[in-house]
């Protein structure tokens, strides 16, 4: 059975020296067998390998990037994170502002990690190609999920397992040797970039007895925080400080879903990592992490022409009760509308955006992600949004590409429109976006070349 799977890796930028460099990389699309929960299974990968290579740079170097398709299926590679300064042809997603590399044709990526710096991550946009064992795991082919599943008009099954760095730990069927293993030294400190590439749930990460600092999040630096438990969305990056300063031992590093959806079946069982200290008995048993209760809303919030029109509307068309009286069931009418519209933004304008959890099927957090640009997270909360009530931090608010809209509540972001392109904007839960939960903002030219798109590049892939 083929499972067209894409698999998601690092890109990690560091600060910048004094020197600029060019960074070549060759990416061949292909399949691969593997062996997961005694079952084996064709995975669509990068030069073979899963994780794929990880793209290291330094702060405003140049990436090229050969990508040749030698499979069967559609292909694009989204560099997430990465602002694409007007160089948004090589942004990737499908139909948006590329077509996608047909099976035995190539593209070569190539931009400018410009003024940016920390933990990114590539993956397919196209279809539900970037399902990938490094988040979740599915046993049955992903290609005929997605066709069933929209078919179907609802929830998507559950994953079989979630796995860490590949390796779903001993709960699930045939997989009690398949466990990774993160060895440390007792009284060090450790950087760990977390990402969560999976499709369509979100996660808790817990160490048992540890804490986590958070000092990065979406390749931005943040205020210090820490906690016990982090939760990532799909597509969320976080980079945490952990000091091994337990006792010498095998603790457990444990994922499992955040259940924010009423109507969603998850996936119950864990998956689990071992950070083990060097010097622990190899018969030790791990020491249990905790995470929350898996539907914990208390413990989710943030710190912190032609084919188109141009009439994406600023505000909806009826204001109600989004959270608790959205229209749900026939006869009433929910404002599903089908169109292409996008909305056209001078460049330079200042823009304020609010996210509104509604009601409508679900109530449902909702890691919303932004193409092109970074945005500041001004404020968040429960219910419906009220300007002559709401709160907003223009003091130190975070900075960052993705955003987990609160079950039944809203958040607020600014950007400035500095990018002249074609950006997206959807949900990163995959079901989502392929029911509609996405939009696309048309950012003009400014003055002159240094505020002006080049023209595509010649090489870029036609439907």
């Amino acid at each position: 059975m083929l499972s067209t799977t894409i698999y998601n890796v690092k890109l990690i930028a560091c600060a910048s020296s004094n020197e600029v460099s060019t960074r070549f990389y060759d990416f061949k699309v292909q399949t691969k067998r593997v062996t997961k929960l005694c079952n084996t299974k064709d995975i669509v990968t990068i030069n073979g390998k899963f994780p794929g290579p990880v793209v290291y740079a330094q702060e405003d170097d140049r990436i090229i990037v050969k990508v040749t398709n030698k499979t069967p299926f559609n292909i694009t590679i989204h560099w997430h994170g990465i602002r694409q300064r007007l160089s948004c042809w090589y942004d990737g997603p499908s139909y948006i502002t590329q077509c996608p590399i047909q099976a035995g044709q190539s593209f070569t990526y190539n931009f400018t990690v410009a003024k940016q710096k920390g933990t990114f991550f590539w993956h397919a946009h196209v279809s539900w190609l970037r399902g990938t064992v490094y988040g979740e795991y599915w046993m049955k082919d992903l290609q005929e999920i997605e066709h069933s599943t929209l078919a179907s008009g609802g929830a998507p099954p559950r994953a079989d397992a979630f796995t860490i760095n590949g390796h779903p730990g001993p709960n699930y069927n045939c997989s009690i040797n398949d466990v990774y293993q993160l060895d440390v030294v007792p009284r060090k400190t450790y950087l760990l970039r977390l990402i969560n590439a999976g499709l369509n749930t979100e996660n808790f990460l817990a160490i048992a007895n540890h804490k986590l600092t958070i000092v990065e999040a979406d390749a931005e630096y943040t205020k210090p925080f820490t906690t016990d438990t982090v939760m990532l969305g799909p597509g969320q990056t976080l980079n945490v400080l952990v000091t091994a300063d337990q006792p010498v031992g095998k603790y457990s590093m444990a994922v499992a879903p955040y259940k924010s959806g009423r109507i969603v079946h998850y996936q119950n069982i864990s998956a689990i990592a071992c950070f083990n200290y060097l010097g622990a008995a190899s018969e030790s048993l791990y020491l249990p992490a905790k995470l929350p209760k898996l539907d914990d809303k208390l413990a989710v919030k943030t710190n912190k022409k032609g084919s188109y029109t141009e009439d994406f509307p600023d505000t909806p068309s009826k204001f109600y009760n989004f959270v608790n009286g959205a229209p749900n069931n026939i006869p009433h009418d929910t404002q599903s509308l089908n169109g292409t519209r996008t909305k056209v933004l001078e460049y330079g304008s200042k823009v304020q955006l609010i996210f509104q959890d509604t009601g409508t099927v679900n109530i449902e957090n909702h890691p919303m992600h932004f193409h092109g640009h970074s945005f500041y997270v001004v404020g968040y909360g429960t219910g419906n949004y009220n300007p002559q009530t709401a709160k907003f931090n223009l003091v130190d608010p975070p900075y960052m590409s993705t955003i987990g809209v609160p079950v039944g509540g809203w958040a607020a972001i600014r950007f400035v429109a500095d990018n002249p392109g074609v950006w997206y904007m959807h949900c990163h839960i995959d079901i989502h976006q392929s029911w509609g939960l996405g939009m696309v903002f048309i950012v003009y030219n400014g003055k002159g070349e240094s505020e002006s798109l080049p023209p595509p590049p010649a090489d870029l892939p036609q439907c």
